[in-house]
């Protein structure tokens, strides 16, 4: 009754209102789609009760009464059925269920989101809140990306180009002038025309115009109350509210498109863009369509469709046409790639690089576009390129009042100027006839030559039939490659492809592992570690910047092999699960990052990929000559190979571009040559000083170290003991205290005080003399040795990887600050929470790096203890570890204990301040002592003696957390006894000598006396870090009901932010304190740390309290996306929270996607697929065993198909190979537990059960193997 009630209610209001049209469906959020099936009546009733809504304008007061009395009698009805017929399964703990009510029926639901490709669906999207996404950039292996970014304004794109923002097509703009611009300098598309033969009744239209975009009717939506609206209701403006096109707007992982119906010219135009894939060329591909919708007249129609404002290739051209745009408009030129026959290839370029210099650099390479009908791709279309034929005077680009005044044919039959001004690229047609339903679809192809001579070949290379719909295709397989590695099925289809998406975006900003070297049968089933051919290459990788994250210079190469340099702890961290996703990949995660470790405990800030150096040049010879061959023809080709390979380091992409540039022709495939050629090579890591040392970045190894353990844990003794490391050798030092402790004013000049100032020498000459000892005198470049730190031999220095994990644990130790709490920002730089920039400067410290030392301290003592093996360190380091543990020696002589810890003075107590003083006396001792290279000498330290010493620092790091906790944090409505470990300290230098020193802005220098601590708000870094050293799930449980009690919980958004309220906090701290509450790290929610958070809910086993934050919409894809504002398949970097002070942004997500959400989100998804360990050794034998401990809650199963509901399952890809499926048949959460049986099935078909929990040694390393077994099936 209560939905024919429903029923009855709609038919009314679509009655009155007299056009189907005219109503409008709302999405109900997707929160309410991923609810049990009582959701189902509550989204009838929210149905019903808006249509109850929207009568209320349209009918007399008696009529309202009799509609609200029986909506109210629905809505009554619903809920007694509701409260007889459903249960309450919110909590994720139920151990049973009645049959169809597993599923969250979100299948059905995910088909109003998304399109038949997976695509994300925005209904007016043009018209709903900005935001702004990206093309993947990735062309395949052997193809050559570009980059694309769009916003959901006009078009879509709103700026491309090549290589980085500083080579773009279309002008780069920041997202604030993106939205802004992108309608007016973008892609745009004119359509004139008349229907049947009336001529006389031409028409002119300008589809995905904000002019006609629907603000009026999303406004009526939002309040319901609008003027707009009544008038609509009362018929004022009826005729022109129903004729307002419909837009959509198509958010696919490898594409975008948009979609418009205009139903006052029944019209139809989509538009399609993806990166071209596959080619020896890069391009952006856009398919515009024309459609006629009409049902009986035939449409005629010219158009127009391109960009409004093209730029030319001529260099590094971004801040310059941001800066003197209108003087380098003196450079541009259009040339004709047909020798100026036509206009169908014109090419955009400056004459020279623009550049006040005695070299003068003519300008070769330019910008291309090519247009053609689809069904007729022989025949170019002619590009209207001059801006004023198109838009007059109009310099707004407002209107195409120059179309306007004359036609298209005038303007491909007239004359065109493209020189010394910026210029349009519009495809034209004329006078196209489409009978009723018949389309026209015009293919561009949008890109970078090197010469004008290479746009025929391209021309010839685009003109076959349906070349574009191949290329799609291709473009959407090469993504769907990439994400088929995490294939899951699960009940919820959202959480299944949010899981692909985020794997995507983890994958483009750390990369995706390849691996090389496979030349001989077989090769497959080892991995890097068991045959040194095999190589690691990490292909489509790039730093994070886009339109919103335009302070991230990215780099997106356009070769083959694409890639770009990324951030150290980005890189590392989206690394983190490559060996759980690919164990082929083994320990070279491990060994390439440890190898960045320098002497003094820091590490670059930027990783490049590594170089292949094939090993001498015999083999450079032979390769060359098996390659090319060694004919008198193909000499001259030979030789040319030869020396590239002979010449040092090289990419594989730079490698392809080389031969291209010099014409050489290899003689077999291109994947069997460049295999041939990594087999035949080492490789070497490469990386680059940049900005400073960070504090937090050695945090981030055992992440790597536990993931490639989880997988090899047979492996460890080797790793850790008989591997050998470099040391990475940066050309900047931090400086003592003595260099950098400065007295200066205060920000409001009233005072001084001491502040930690230039706490790095970014340019230490004698460092850079020493590097210049490995110059190339040939290429007058560096050469890779110039990389690693050397002894005075001037032979590499390696150590064991234990020994650089010592290291760090030493050195760090020795950072602890002057109440032995945090460890010191000494080094200029913060921690994770980069925004914390003043905190260095006010001698800071930071608690999540104490506690990533304690699990740091804690896991080499385990190591140390389980093989008993002694360890070489350089007795520099012996050195300085002999001086901690005298100073320490000193400190228990002195009798300083906390007398009591609940009353503790901020004033630093002399004897901890001693102790400090003394031992970062010794560490900028030993920092001097290798500052150039390593002496010879050694030492060794026995296993026992490290024991005593690893567990004596242990304990003085518990003193120092216990400190921590009880001095407590401190802020706006914090009194400092929430029991929540405070995250930061400052130091105040209270008492100090004048060292008689200046530094270079002539402040004065100073060593510290005596100093007090100073305290902060809450942060979440510190309680999530605590969690990381809690050895019992109540421990963890205790952390999380205090979190959750506290002011890092957002309550309305049901989310954790990045700090409580920063109010009253000093402007030192850093720019957080620029921002307004609730934005970027002023107390957003920043997804990175939240789900750093989750994470560790997860790790600790608070099983029910992990499930209940991501369904209750702390996690995507369970958040609102009508709130959310964008795909709730794609992260963001931050959420506004309800501390910021427009309520409309609230939960609104910013800065879209490359984030380390996604490495946090992957290492859920392994901890709820596969479990923490899946390769163990059996404790009484030391046999390799496999187990799965998944961690599912009942609702995520869903009933076999075409087998009894009893049968609940899960499957997912394992390795990104091996099928595997969870079997519950007692309808229980699996949390932590293992299978009571497995059924492997091996790729010959043979068929092996297992009755245990665990898997025998010769199953598990086949599985390890991968290529052996096909499937899994575990019985719970």
């Amino acid at each position: 009754f209560s939905f024919l009630c429903g029923a009855l209610i709609i038919d009314i209001e679509i009655f009155l209102r007299g056009n189907m049209d005219s109503y409008q469906h709302s999405y109900s959020p997707a929160s309410q789609y991923l609810q049990d099936d009582q959701d189902s009546d509550d989204r009838s009733t929210t149905r019903v009760n808006e249509s109850r809504q929207n009568l209320s304008g349209m009918m007399s007061r008696s009529t309202q009464r009799w509609i609200t009395a029986l909506a109210l009698f629905s809505l009554l009805s619903v809920a007694v059925v509701v409260r007889i017929y459903t249960r309450d399964d919110r909590s994720s703990t139920s151990s049973s269920a009645k049959k169809h009510k597993y599923n969250d029926d979100s299948s059905d639901n995910r088909s109003k989101l998304f399109d038949q490709f997976g695509r994300f669906i925005v209904e007016d999207f043009d018209v709903k809140p900005t935001f702004s996404d990206f093309l993947p950039g990735v062309a395949g292996i052997y193809g050559k990306p570009n980059w694309a970014f769009y916003v959901n304004r006009g078009q879509g794109i709103a700026s491309f180009g090549t290589l980085s923002k500083d080579y773009p097509i279309m002008e780069f703009n920041s997202a604030n002038k993106a939205y802004q611009l992108t309608s007016l300098v973008g892609f745009r598309t004119f359509l004139t025309g008349y229907r049947g033969k009336n001529r006389d009744k031409c028409f002119m239209t300008e589809p995905f115009s904000p002019d006609s975009s629907r603000f009026d009717l999303q406004s009526e939506e939002a309040t319901k109350e609008s003027s707009t609206f009544r008038r609509f209701v009362t018929g004022e403006s009826k005729a022109s509210a129903s004729k307002l096109p419909k837009r959509e707007m198509y958010v696919g992982k490898s594409d975008m498109e948009i979609n418009e119906i205009d139903y006052s010219n029944n019209i139809e135009t989509s538009i399609l863009y993806f990166s071209l894939a596959e080619e020896y060329f890069s391009s952006l591909v856009r398919l515009t369509s024309i459609k006629n919708i009409d049902n009986s007249d035939a449409l005629t129609v010219s158009a127009l469709d391109g960009l409004a404002k093209m730029e030319p290739d001529g260099g590094q051209l971004n801040n310059l046409l941001k800066n003197m745009g209108r003087t380098l408009e003196g450079w541009m030129s259009v040339s004709h790639g047909d020798n100026g026959t036509s206009t169908t290839m014109p090419f955009y370029k400056m004459s020279t690089e623009p550049a006040d210099s005695a070299s003068v650099h003519v300008e070769e390479g330019g910008h291309y576009c090519l247009s053609y009908i689809e069904d007729d791709p022989l025949h170019l279309l002619p590009i209207v390129y001059d801006t004023d034929l198109v838009f007059g005077q109009d310099t707004t680009l407002l209107k195409p009042r120059g179309l306007m005044a004359s036609s298209v044919k005038a303007m491909i039959e007239g004359r065109q100027y493209g020189d010394a001004k910026t210029s349009s690229c519009f495809a034209a047609i004329d006078d196209f006839v489409l009978a009723p339903g018949e389309k026209v679809t015009i293919v561009s192809f949008y890109g970078k030559a090197e010469n004008i001579s290479e746009v025929p070949r391209i021309a010839t290379t685009i003109a076959s039939e349906w070349y574009a719909e191949r290329k799609l295709h291709a473009s959407r397989s090469i993504i769907e490659s990439i994400t088929d590695e995490v294939e899951t099925n699960t009940s919820n289809a959202l959480f299944d492809g949010h899981v692909k998406q985020m794997f995507l975006d983890n994958s483009l900003r750390g990369g995706v592992p390849l691996i090389l070297g496979d030349i001989e049968k077989n090769m497959e089933l080892n991995s890097v570690d068991e045959d040194p051919r095999l190589k690691v290459y990490h292909t489509f990788s790039r730093i994070h910047g886009d339109l919103e994250r335009d302070y991230n210079d990215f780099v997106i190469e356009p070769t083959y092999f694409s890639q770009g340099p990324g951030n150290f702890r980005d890189v590392l961290q989206n690394r983190r699960n490559d060996v759980i996703f690919q164990p082929r990949v083994a320990s070279f995660d491990v060994k390439l990052f440890l190898s960045f470790i320098q002497a003094d405990g820091y590490n670059p800030l930027t990783v490049e990929a590594i170089v292949f150096l094939v090993n001498n040049s015999t083999i450079a010879d032979e390769l060359a000559t098996r390659f090319v061959g060694n004919a008198t023809g193909v000499r001259a080709q030979r030789d040319a190979l030869f020396h590239v390979l002979d010449s040092g380091p090289i990419r594989p992409g730079q490698l392809f571009a080389l031969m291209e540039d010099q014409h050489i022709v290899i003689n077999v495939s291109k994947e069997e040559f460049i295999n041939e050629i990594a087999a035949a090579s080492r490789y070497e890591p490469l990386g680059l000083f940049d900005a400073g040392f960070w504090a937090d970045h050695w945090t981030y190894y055992l992440d790597l170290i536990d993931a490639y353990l989880s997988i090899y844990p047979d492996g460890e003794e080797y790793l850790m003991f008989d591997v050998r490391l470099p040391y990475f050798y940066s050309p900047a030092s931090v400086r003592p205290r003595c260099e950098k402790y400065v007295l200066s004013f205060t920000y409001d000049y009233k005072g001084k005080h001491v502040r930690q100032l230039d706490a790095t020498n970014e340019e230490d000459e004698l460092k850079r003399k020493c590097q210049l000892e490995y110059l190339n005198s040939t290429t007058g470049l560096m050469t890779i040795d110039a990389n690693w730190q050397h002894d005075t031999d001037s032979k590499k220095y390696l150590t064991s990887t234990i020994g650089k994990l010592f290291l760090l644990c030493t050195i760090k130790f020795s950072t602890r600050d002057a109440y032995g709490m945090g460890i010191e920002y000494e080094a200029g730089r913060p921690g994770w929470n980069d925004a914390m920039n003043g905190l260095p400067g006010m001698v800071g410290s930071g608690m999540p790096e104490a506690y990533e030392l304690k699990v740091l301290l804690v896991y080499v003592l385990s190591v140390i203890e389980r093989f008993e093996r002694s360890i070489v360190i350089p007795v520099e380091l012996g050195e300085l570890m002999d001086k901690i543990d005298s100073a320490l020696d000193e400190l228990e002589e002195s009798g300083y204990e906390d007398e009591d810890l609940n009353s503790l003075l901020l004033d630093v107590p002399q004897e901890l301040f001693s102790y400090w003083d003394k031992v970062s006396t010794a560490r900028e001792e030993y920092r001097s002592l290798v500052a150039f290279e390593f002496s010879n000498a050694t030492q060794t330290i026995e296993s026992s003696n490290l024991i005593q010493i690893l567990t004596r620092w242990i304990k003085e790091v518990d003193t120092g957390l216990l400190r921590a906790i009880k001095i407590g944090s401190h802020g706006h409505g914090d009194d400092g006894t929430s029991g929540i470990t405070p995250t930061y300290f400052s130091y105040n230098i209270t008492n100090w000598t004048l060292t008689g020193e200046t530094n270079k802005d002539g402040y004065e220098l100073v060593n510290a006396t005596a100093m007090s601590v100073g305290t902060f708000p809450l942060f979440l870094e510190g309680p999530m870090r605590m969690m990381k050293t809690s050895t019992t799930s109540d421990e963890a449980r205790n952390i999380y009901q205090n979190v959750l009690e506290s002011g890092l919980r957002d309550n309305k958004l049901k989310m954790y932010s990045i700090s409580a309220s920063l109010e009253g906090q000093s402007f030192d701290m850093g720019r957080m304190m620029a921002f307004s509450p609730g934005w970027l790290e002023n107390q957003s929610i920043w997804t990175h740390m939240s789900y750093k958070y989750y994470l560790e809910l997860l790790r600790n086993g608070l099983y029910i309290e992990f499930f209940n934050e991501m369904r209750g919409g702390g996690m995507l894809p369970f958040m609102d996306p009508d709130v959310y504002g964008r795909s709730p398949m794609e992260c963001s970097s931050f959420i506004a929270s309800s501390a910021f002070p427009d309520p409309s942004r609230h939960g609104q997500g910013f800065l879209a996607r490359l984030s380390g959400s996604t490495a946090e989100f992957l290492s859920m998804w392994i901890l709820m697929m596969i479990g923490p360990s899946p390769f163990f050794l059996e404790e009484k034998t030391g046999d390799l065993r496999m187990h799965l401990k998944p961690a599912l809650p009942l609702w995520l199963f869903q009933p076999k198909a075409g087998n009894d509901d009893d049968d609940l399952t899960i499957g997912f890809l394992l390795f990104g190979s091996i099928n595997v499926t969870y079997h519950n048949p007692k309808q229980l959460d699996l949390f932590g537990v293992a299978p009571e049986r497995y059924v492997v099935m091996f790729s010959n078909q043979t068929k092996v059960i297992i009755e245990d929990s665990a898997m025998p040694a010769d199953i598990a390393a086949d599985i390890r193997r991968v290529k052996q077994v096909e499937s899994i099936h575990a019985y719970f």
